[in-house]
């Protein structure tokens, strides 16, 4: 894997936009992920998010705007660039084959392969080399999945849902594997979910999507130190408990309580309507 210039960005949209006839899966899509990030790409089901990942690694064609990956603009190319791994939600194994065939076939179906890393990864994971595909785990098939993507030695990789459908133990072993691997290797990681819960405590930056519009981008560190939630008490005296973006505070009552948001509060004040109890604003600078 060529390591990639940490003045480049590793993923760059620009007005990136995608057309199926009268609607709009992606709209004026614009970001810069810096190189070595783990990037989360959050957003309800339908906000745009496997279409931004199909348009990266080449099996779509945007309608409008330009992706550029390692600085390379994907116009110069054909398919998926050579330093892209890409791990679609419907995990490409094959069920008939045993996991040495399916670590033969990703030799011969990759112009660039280190077989030895992939088997190391297999082993790890504790998967049996004679193993048919469809024995194996949730869990054992994601890890299977991972290790036929992280052969390729990409210097980004794009993972699609890569935790769903999976229990929360094999949730947590595979996160966790997962970004031990990526950290030691320095790979950029674009990851999908609609489920935040999954990416917090994994992800170092944020990219959100709703109804095909970026509206959250940067570090997540300062993405939650820009914003702040406040909590009062409605007529009842019970707190709110859900979220919602105000770009100025109301007046605080001598029962406000202000604090940083979470993750998940920061994601879903972008998708839900303001109720009554708990707001997030931005913090002025």
């Amino acid at each position: 894997m060529p390591v990639p210039d940490s003045d480049v960005a590793a993923l760059e949209t620009i007005a990136l936009d995608k057309r199926y006839r009268r609607v709009h899966a992606l709209s004026e899509c614009s970001f810069s992920l810096p190189s070595g990030r783990i990037a989360a790409l959050a957003g309800p089901n339908g906000a745009g998010k496997s279409t931004l990942m199909d348009l990266i690694a080449g099996i779509r064609r945007p309608t409008g705007g330009e992706i550029r990956v390692l600085g390379t603009s994907s116009r110069s190319f054909s398919g998926i660039h050579p330093d892209v791994s890409y791990l679609a939600q419907r995990k490409p194994l094959y069920r008939s084959f045993t996991v040495e065939e399916m670590l033969k076939a990703g030799h011969k179906l990759n112009d660039r392969w280190d077989a030895e890393y992939a088997r190391r990864l297999v082993e790890q994971a504790g998967l049996t080399p004679k193993a048919k595909v469809s024995t194996l785990s949730g869990g054992q098939r994601s890890r299977l999945a991972i290790a036929m993507a992280l052969g390729r030695r990409p210097a980004v990789l794009l993972l699609d849902e890569p935790l769903a459908e999976l229990d929360p133990f094999a949730r947590r072993e595979v996160s966790h594997a997962l970004l031990d691997e990526v950290r030691n290797q320095g790979t950029t990681v674009l990851m999908s979910s609609h489920i935040v819960a999954d990416l917090q405590g994994m992800c170092d930056y944020l990219l959100c999507l709703v109804s095909g519009r970026l509206v959250l981008d940067g570090p997540v560190e300062e993405l939650l130190g820009a914003h702040r939630v406040r909590r009062e008490p409605d007529l009842d005296g019970a707190a709110g408990s859900t979220v919602s973006p105000v770009v100025e505070a109301a007046p605080a009552s001598p029962e406000t309580e202000w604090r940083a948001p979470t993750l998940e509060e920061l994601v879903l004040s972008r998708m839900a309507p303001p109720p009554h109890g708990t707001y997030v604003r931005a913090v002025s600078s």
